[in-house]
């Protein structure tokens, strides 16, 4: 099990998470911030912290953003396990999920 961004980060990446994530596995794509699954240790500390409620416990995601969960997953496909988001910087693509969305707008 693992933790899940899900569409309201698009667009926005506050990176508030990134500061709490202890084990740094949260990663900058172009339009939003993935959790690799394989580095995430289940710790939670992202999820209270994200001011646009996008974090969930994989099995917490609602199911109009299910997607994200392979969204999440797949970001990686190319990139294996980098063993660290800090080293990466932002990674110049996204998965298709969130490449293919319109640009989201956020409140201010």
């Amino acid at each position: 099990m693992t933790y899940v961004i899900a569409q309201p980060c698009v667009d926005l990446k506050d990176r508030a998470c990134v500061d709490e994530c202890p084990v740094d596995c949260i990663y900058e794509g172009k339009r939003m911030l993935y959790i690799h699954p394989d580095e995430c240790v289940d710790c939670g500390a992202c999820e209270p912290v994200c001011p646009v409620e996008a974090i969930f416990y994989e099995d917490d995601t609602p199911e109009e953003w299910k997607q994200f969960y392979d969204a999440n997953v797949h970001f990686f496909d190319d990139l294996g396990s980098p063993g660290g988001a800090a080293k990466m910087g932002e990674i110049d693509k996204d998965h298709p999920i969130v490449a293919a969305l319109p640009p989201q707008e956020h409140d201010e």
